[in-house]
């Protein structure tokens, strides 16, 4: 990560720690780094979004470039679309699961990979160094909604099955899924309930979608559903609930899914990726099917990077973000919900079946900092938590770090004893607050 960049991209409250000028600058840097560049652009639903596209869009015209405009897309959707036209970069503006006042700036190369840290490291050097690159011949900036059309036309072509006779319930968080996938999953012959499904950016992830599942399952049980998927701003998160109302968290999908693509020969090297976070109980579940569990630092990005190095298909996070390397570059809520709804099908099994296991009960806290790095480093800070590693003896887990997209620290306690973490993570959780007081 940059000073900018954090695991997701470049994200903050509009107008504070995300302005106009610094989208010019992004979109203006991508012209310095190859020249004339053709950038694919696209955004959830959040108000804002129209004015850090114009923001990217002016600073990539002022070096030469072709912009496309292509409305509202799923982050999936971007990367795709720009691959698929052989656009040299595609943007997301988006930030994510935040809510409305938070907007943010992704960026994707040719082959619909977000950029590395090195990459991302560039674009910050130019910016930085107020480095501006004006070409004479402007360039140019026009409107094609119809190329997401490629996109819907991707999912559907993913489904083994038809969905036919399945009640499935969508939660749209108001975001960049609110049309694109009630369509999708209308167009497979599933009887589709929408929830939160309409363009409204003020309400983008306000006690809906894949941060609220509690909403998904009330809807879930008065529809009698099948089963039920929730995504979050830009769609790249997926939390399912099974039928019997479980919910069922990223950590959970690649478990099913695992075992799922290893019956059917598609998982590479009978291995995949989780992260610092995922749960003990997934990794022995899998252990014991002759599944390996390779772990990650928290972010996609990382995760993918993993999956690419060790030839490996499918990885995700706990948050709901789920890679299928062998369908897609990125992680695809949508996507990812159409082959878990597949594997309900061709296995005849029900959700709560394929997807349900017994976790270590796990206790997070996000504390609210004024310095999260200044925090980390602090001594007192580590002593406690080498002394409660030491309790834990390993039969558990705390783990502590600084979030990459906003001004808080994350307290994870795992093990089988919940009044232990609750206990461990109560003590972190103010020792955390005291430190960040005193700085």
């Amino acid at each position: 990560m940059g000073l900018f960049f954090g695991t997701d991209g470049l994200r903050g409250r509009v107008n504070e720690e995300l302005t106009f000028d610094i989208a010019y600058k992004i979109g203006n840097a991508l012209s310095i780094l190859k020249e004339k560049p053709t950038i694919i652009v696209g955004s959830d639903t959040r108000i804002s979004n129209s004015y850090l596209t114009l923001g990217v869009a002016s600073g990539a015209m002022s070096g030469g470039a072709r912009v496309i405009d292509i409305g509202v897309v799923p982050t999936a959707g971007i990367a795709y679309i720009t691959k698929k036209v052989g656009a040299d970069y595609g943007i997301v503006i988006s930030a994510s699961h935040n809510s409305g006042e938070y907007n943010g700036i992704k960026v994707f190369n040719a082959e619909g990979y977000k950029l590395g840290d090195k990459e991302e490291e560039r674009i910050e050097r130019c910016f930085i160094r107020e480095k501006i690159n004006d070409c004479d011949n402007i360039g140019t900036y026009e409107q094609d909604f119809n190329l997401s059309k490629l996109y819907k036309k991707y999912l559907i072509n993913a489904s083994e099955y038809s969905l036919k006779g399945k009640t499935i319930v969508l939660d749209c968080a108001y975001g960049a899924s609110h049309r694109i996938a009630p369509e999708v999953f209308r167009k497979l012959g599933a009887n589709v309930i929408a929830a939160n499904a309409t363009n409204d950016g003020k309400k983008i992830n306000q006690n809906c979608g894949a941060l609220y599942p509690e909403n998904l399952i009330r809807r879930v049980f008065r529809y009698k559903a099948d089963m039920g998927f929730a995504f979050d701003g830009d769609s790249d998160r997926l939390i399912a609930v099974d039928e019997k109302g479980g919910i069922i968290d990223g950590d959970m999908i690649i478990y099913g899914l695992a075992k799922y693509f290893k019956k059917s020969g598609k998982l590479a090297h009978d291995t995949v990726v989780g992260t610092s976070h995922t749960n003990m109980a997934i990794e022995e579940d899998l252990k014991n099917e002759g599944i390996d569990l390779i772990r990650t630092d928290i972010g996609d990005k990382y995760v993918l990077a993993k999956l690419l190095e060790k030839g490996l298909s499918l990885g995700g996070e706990q948050s709901g973000h789920v890679i299928l390397k062998d369908l897609a570059t990125t992680g695809d809520g949508i996507l990812t919900a159409i082959v878990v709804a597949n594997m309900i099908i061709g296995e005849n099994t029900t959700m709560s079946n394929a997807l349900s296991i017994d976790l270590y009960p796990q206790v997070n806290k996000n504390v609210i900092v004024k310095d999260k790095f200044r925090i980390m480093n602090s001594e007192e800070l580590s002593r406690e938590i080498a002394k409660y590693n030491a309790q834990l003896n390993g039969k558990g887990r705390l783990m502590i770090r600084a979030s990459g997209t906003e001004p808080k620290i994350r307290v994870m306690v795992e093990s089988k004893d919940k009044e232990i973490n609750e206990k461990i993570a109560n003590a972190i959780s103010n020792l955390i607050k005291r430190i960040n007081e005193e700085v």
